[in-house]
């Protein structure tokens, strides 16, 4: 695979989860990774997973909702062909049980941190000549989802960036898109089982499994995989779009 060959890609979060999964199937495809994580431990795990099959990756531990560390990574880098808002957190509860503290936590991570690495990103692929940026954003950003205030509100805001940076760099460059998930089977969601439902795991997990019409969750590998679509040059025409891999949940749940 060399869809990537002797490109240079920053994603966020990149030490668990989808965003692991990207960043492999990233390096496979023959990137240089960079991943940007809290979690060094995690994230040196995924590195070294890379280089073992013969990929290359490095590992900025950092926090995206810092600006200043964020303008610090981008200027080390020098070079950026492609980056992706992965890093997230979530909430759940409706507005009466979002306190102000939970809101505020998951703005700086989800909206903030997102627009901290446009902030930097965006004009050194400007300078460049041109760049792709991709934006993980949820099925919460286009449908109404019980018990999930706070996380809306921020993969609304996510939806809304995208299409933003689409319209403003069509003429430099830069190619901007998002994802938009369903639920997708990754350490988070076991332990929110876990933490939430002591006793019920396998109950809940077949639960939350079947809310999407196709019967199972997504792997990470399955989001990955339109990952490196959308950031190749086979997605070159296309730009400020959402693209929901949520197994008919959209549509089809009536």
């Amino acid at each position: 695979m060399s869809e990537l060959k002797d490109k240079i890609a920053l994603v966020t979060g990149g030490g668990s989860g989808i965003g692991k999964a990207i960043s492999k199937r990233f390096a496979a495809a023959g990137a240089e990774v960079h991943i940007f994580d809290r979690d060094e431990a995690g994230s040196n795990g995924v590195v070294q997973e890379i280089a073992d099959l013969g990929g290359r990756a490095i590992h900025h531990t950092g926090n995206v909702t810092d600006q200043k560390e964020v303008l610090a990574l981008v200027d080390k880098m020098c070079k950026i062909d492609i980056l992706v808002n992965n890093a997230g957190i979530a909430h759940v509860g409706n507005v009466e049980k979002c306190a102000e503290a939970d809101f505020e936590r998951v703005f700086q991570v989800n909206v903030k941190g997102a627009y901290n690495l446009l902030y930097a990103v965006v004009p050194l692929m400007k300078a460049q000549g041109g760049g792709v940026v991709l934006n993980l954003a949820s099925i919460a950003a286009l449908v109404g989802i019980s018990d999930r205030f706070a996380y809306s509100m921020s993969k609304g805001a996510i939806h809304a960036m995208t299409l933003s940076v689409a319209r403003d760099y069509l003429h430099d460059g830069i190619r901007c898109n998002s994802i938009s998930p369903a639920r997708v089977h990754t350490p988070f969601v076991d332990g929110f089982i876990q933490a939430n439902y002591p006793g019920q795991e396998a109950e809940m997990f077949e639960k939350l499994s079947k809310s999407q019409p196709i019967g199972r969750m997504a792997t990470p590998d399955e989001i990955a995989k339109l990952a490196l679509f959308l950031c190749s040059d086979d997605a070159a025409f296309i730009t400020g779009n959402d693209y929901p891999i949520d197994g008919g949940f959209i549509k089809l749940n009536n």
